[in-house]
């Protein structure tokens, strides 16, 4: 199971890529966060307000995420990070597996 982070320009387009990643099983969850987020960009610091998606999906499925992310985002470069877990609650591997088929 892997762990998924995107930052969106917004929460429209955060919800947008979170149905589409569900309609398409790629993702099990995805949750929603407010952020502030300052970074480089083009050798500038830069400041967004913007919406973090956290999502639950299987290792994988990684390349189809981005694929998927990248035809709907907006950025120029967007930020798609996976880590992987650990550790879980007992049912939560077997819940992955049923829903996304695998």
């Amino acid at each position: 199971m892997n762990l998924l982070f995107l930052t969106c320009a917004n929460e429209e387009e955060a919800n947008n890529i979170a149905r589409t990643l569900l309609e398409r099983k790629q993702i099990v969850c995805a949750k929603l966060l407010p952020v502030n987020s300052q970074f480089l960009w083009k050798k500038s610091i830069d400041t967004a307000e913007e919406a973090l998606l956290v999502m639950e999906s299987d290792e994988s499925r990684f390349a189809d995420v981005e694929k998927t992310v990248k035809e709907l985002h907006s950025y120029e470069q967007f930020v798609l990070i996976g880590l992987p877990i650990t550790q879980m609650a007992s049912g939560v591997e077997e819940w992955l597996k049923s829903e996304m088929e695998l």
